[in-house]
């Protein structure tokens, strides 16, 4: 299980965000919402983490494959549309190294394939406590 943790205090609405590893990051709203813009919104820490778990599974398998692929990089716009009741993640990935086309769409399968994917796109179910 991972478990995060967030604590806010009077600082509108700086966010401290920590990892049962001990890693912290700061999340905040932007100035036009009152906050101070220190850190990503809770929005964009969503679309990050599509974003790096998709590079991380394709570096993983990448490697495995030992193709020569120097970087990846990937691009999440994420929108919500109300009238459809839809949240929807664009994801554009560059792959730059020697790939033919067979690899490439492999790689788009492997993407469609990493852990957050796969969460964000299988029933999820929030149980909350307050304690």
């Amino acid at each position: 299980m991972d478990t995060i943790s967030a604590k806010i205090d009077t600082r509108l609405y700086r966010t401290e965000i920590t990892s049962a590893s001990e890693n912290v990051l700061i999340s905040d709203e932007p100035q036009e919402l009152g906050g101070k813009n220190l850190g990503l919104n809770p929005t964009e820490l969503l679309a990050a983490s599509l974003a790096s778990c998709t590079v991380i599974t394709l570096r993983m398998y990448i490697n495995r494959k030992q193709w020569d692929v120097s970087e990846i990089n990937v691009k999440i716009d994420f929108e919500r549309d109300s009238e459809r009741s839809v949240s929807v993640f664009t994801r554009k990935i560059e792959v730059i190294g020697e790939v033919d086309e067979t690899q490439r769409q492999r790689l788009e399968t492997i993407a469609n394939s990493c852990p957050i994917h796969k969460t964000l796109t299988h029933s999820i179910e929030i149980k909350t406590t307050l304690i």
